[in-house]
C-alpha cells in the first residue's frame, strides 16, 4: 500500500458535482492498493498515518500527531500512486490493484484509519473523476510504502 499524507489547514474532495468529504486542519491521504497488499499492510500504514508526529507543539517542534491536535482525516483512493515511467512517457499501472480488488481493500483501509484514529474518515467517490482542493500547511507532504516501511 502507497500513501501520500499531506498537512493541510483545510481540504475537500468533490465527485460528481458535490462535495463529498471536508476537513478543516489535519491530514489529506492519497492511498493507492496494490493486489498483493495484506491486512497487515493496512494496519501499518493507518499506525503511521494517524501516529506520525507532523504537527507543531507549544514550542514550535513537530511533536505531535493527527490524534493529538484532534485533527481531521481525508481519504482519497489514488491508483497512480502505483504509475510506473520505466517505458517512454506513457506511465503503466500495472503496479495498482484492479477496481474490483482495489475496492474492498480501500475500504478496508478507511475502516482501519477510522478505528485507529476513533473518529469518523472523509473521503472521496471510489473509482470517479475527483477534485481534490487543499490548502497544504508548512508545507509537510510525507511518502509512505508499506513495502519500504522506511
Amino acid at each position: 500500500m502507497r500513501a501520500l499524507v499531506q498537512r493541510v489547514r483545510e481540504a475537500s474532495v468533490t465527485a460528481e458535482g458535490r462535495v463529498t468529504g471536508a476537513i478543516g486542519p489535519g491530514l489529506v491521504v492519497l492511498a493507492g492498493v496494490a493486489a498483493d497488499d495484506t491486512a497487515e499492510d493496512r494496519a501499518w500504514t493507518a499506525r503511521k498515518v494517524v501516529q506520525m508526529r507532523i504537527f507543531d507543539d507549544d514550542a514550535g517542534v513537530m511533536n505531535r500527531s493527527v490524534l493529538d491536535v484532534a485533527g481531521g482525516l481525508l481519504v482519497v483512493s489514488q491508483f497512480t500512486l502505483f504509475a510506473s515511467t520505466r517505458k517512454g512517457n506513457r506511465p503503466s499501472w500495472s503496479g495498482a490493484a484492479p477496481p474490483e480488488v482495489a475496492r474492498p481493500l480501500f475500504e478496508a483501509f478507511v475502516a482501519e484509519l477510522a478505528m485507529a484514529a476513533s473518529r469518523p474518515v472523509a473521503t472521496g467517490v471510489f473509482g470517479a473523476m475527483m477534485q481534490v482542493a487543499l490548502v497544504n500547511d508548512g508545507p509537510v507532504t510525507i511518502w509512505l510504502d508499506s513495502r519500504a516501511r522506511e
